[in-house]
């Protein structure tokens, strides 16, 4: 039997899913799992796709480790980054094409 993907899956479909392969889910950094239902899985062990016997136990955690980062910062940064390339010289006041005032 292989362990299905269980990342990005919500609490309630991950117990769902690996019910219904046979395995049992368990997730150490909630003691309050079976109660969990719109939290996200960011982890899994063992990996998709591994190899393992019916009723095996497949952790899950809903927060990142220490260290592993996250969605990070997602405000808007201020002054916003140039779209590429080298940035561009404005032309001087009154270049080729200004206007004259002939009056």
């Amino acid at each position: 039997m292989r362990v299905p993907r269980l990342v990005g899956l919500m609490a309630v479909d991950a117990r769902e899913t690996a019910g219904a392969q046979g395995l049992l889910v368990n997730a150490p950094d909630r003691p309050d799992f079976h109660l969990a239902v719109v939290d996200y899985v960011v982890r899994q062990y063992p990996q998709p796709g591994a190899a393992v016997p019916r009723e095996s136990m497949v952790y899950v955690w809903f927060d990142f480790a220490e260290g592993e980062g996250g969605g990070g910062v997602r405000e808007p940064l201020i002054p916003r980054p140039p779209h590429g390339g080298l940035p561009r010289e404005l032309p001087e006041p009154g270049g080729p094409y200004a206007m004259v005032d002939s009056t």
